[in-house]
């Protein structure tokens, strides 16, 4: 099977200052942004990889109705990031502005704790044990 017959889900984040959001995912997570896009108006729209893993991440374009999450409310879609790297990841993000929602734990078969960027995007970082 070539790569091009692989079916893939990549999240596309939108957020208030991509630019911001992008300098965020690098510093917590250690991702790596592979594309950039340069719009109109000082705004981007970037490729991102954590571990191989790719998404997007983009300004708000109110013109196409892509709007970021309201910073007061909680996401309706969790971001699930499966590394074993969850508890330094986990301190990362809370350091460079996430706000933990469930501290690191191990639950059942789970090493998990959540936590909302400052984008407005919650993400559950862990493993399986």
């Amino acid at each position: 099977m070539t790569e091009n017959n692989i079916t893939t889900v990549k999240p596309f984040l939108t957020v208030h200052n991509a630019r911001k959001a992008v300098d965020f995912y690098v510093s917590s997570f250690g991702a790596i942004e592979t594309k950039r896009f340069e719009m109109p108006d000082q705004k981007i729209s970037s490729v991102i990889e954590i571990d191989k893993a790719e998404f997007y991440v983009g300004d708000e374009e109110p013109h196409n109705e892509n709007l970021s999450p309201a910073l007061k409310s909680s996401s309706p879609v969790r971001i699930i990031l499966h590394t074993k790297n969850a508890d330094e990841l986990f301190e990362k993000a809370i350091k460079f502005g996430a706000t933990q929602i469930c501290p690191m734990t191990t639950e059942e078969d789970w090493r998990i704790g959540k936590l909302k960027d400052p984008f407005g995007h919650i993400w559950e970082i862990g493993y399986t044990l």
